[in-house]
């Protein structure tokens, strides 16, 4: 296993990435960053996935905004910063840079083809878009916000897709994972998995406010089993 930066070629630049490679060529992964960009936390997320032997890259998708930002959520001011990038944030763009991530990790000479996604907070959200917007084989969101407001969107799933939801998540009230439910349960390839009493944020072990080790492990789980079936 070893990490690296790379450079990414998307529509509108070229942008960094953070790479973690397998000891020998395996599937592809890409993780999504949540609103602190690819942090340390980012980072040991792609170094999990490289030891379970999968090329894992996590693309800085701030750089339009400022590049390489790294922010640690258990600081105030880092966390109100996170807001600011979110609220600025054009997930349009970050779709088409992570499709450039997508195809990047396909060329890698590491990877054997077939590319999965996976994203945390901000990154859940996109993580469930790449399942609507891009070639991504599979897709795993982690307490994604506002998916409620792209079940339109749904249509387009064709790859296998795992929504992972904290049943305690402020962010995603009942009345949000009720439409969600409604829309997707039932639908193929599609899994909708609550975590009751768990908050938003559950698998960041470096926050422990947060973090719950028994659910962590379910979830990451259940992405493995998944992963194992859909980018064999």
């Amino acid at each position: 296993m070893s990490g690296q930066h790379i450079s990414i070629t998307g529509k509108d630049g070229n942008f960094d990435g953070y790479l973690s490679l397998p000891p020998k060529p395996g599937p592809g992964v890409i993780v999504i960053q949540e609103i602190f960009g690819v942090n340390t936390w980012v980072r040991t997320v792609c170094d999990m996935f490289s030891r379970a032997g999968y090329v894992a890259l996590a693309p800085d998708l701030f750089w339009r905004l400022k590049p390489n930002v790294e922010l640690h959520p258990f600081f105030q001011e880092d966390f109100n910063a996170g807001l600011d990038y979110y609220g600025k944030f054009n997930a349009e763009k970050g779709v088409e840079d992570i499709q450039a991530a997508i195809t990047t990790l396909r060329g890698h000479s590491a990877c054997t083809g077939k590319v999965g996604t996976i994203g945390f907070c901000l990154g859940g959200t996109l993580a469930y878009l790449t399942a609507t917007r891009t070639d991504a084989d599979a897709a795993s969101s982690y307490y994604g916000v506002g998916i409620d407001g792209l079940l339109g969107e749904s249509g387009n799933i064709k790859k296998p897709l795992q929504l992972h939801i904290a049943g305690k998540d402020p962010y995603v009230p009942q009345e949000a994972l009720t439409k969600i439910e409604g829309a997707l349960k039932g639908k193929p390839g599609v899994e909708v998995l609550v975590y009751p009493g768990l908050d938003h944020g559950f698998t960041r072990d470096t926050d422990p406010s947060h973090y719950n080790a028994e659910g962590t492990k379910l979830a990451h789980s259940r992405t493995f089993e998944m992963f194992k079936k859909a980018l064999a």
